[in-house]
C-alpha cells in the first residue's frame, strides 16, 4: 500500500520535502488549546486607554 502511495505521490507531484513541510505547517498551526474565554470582552474595552483627559 506505501508503494502504490508512492508512485501516486510521484504522478501527483508531492515530493517528500513538500510533505514535509506540511507535516511541520499542521504541527505549528492545529493548536485546539486556544483560550477564547477573553474574546468575549470587546477589543477597545480590553486596551488599554492611551490618551488621559
Amino acid at each position: 500500500m506505501e508503494r502504490i502511495q508512492k508512485l501516486f505521490e510521484l504522478l501527483a507531484g508531492i515530493s517528500a520535502e513538500e510533505d514535509a513541510r506540511l507535516a511541520r505547517a499542521k504541527a505549528i498551526f492545529a493548536d485546539n488549546h486556544v483560550d477564547v474565554s477573553a474574546l468575549s470582552i470587546p477589543a477597545c474595552w480590553r486596551r488599554k486607554q492611551r490618551v488621559s483627559m
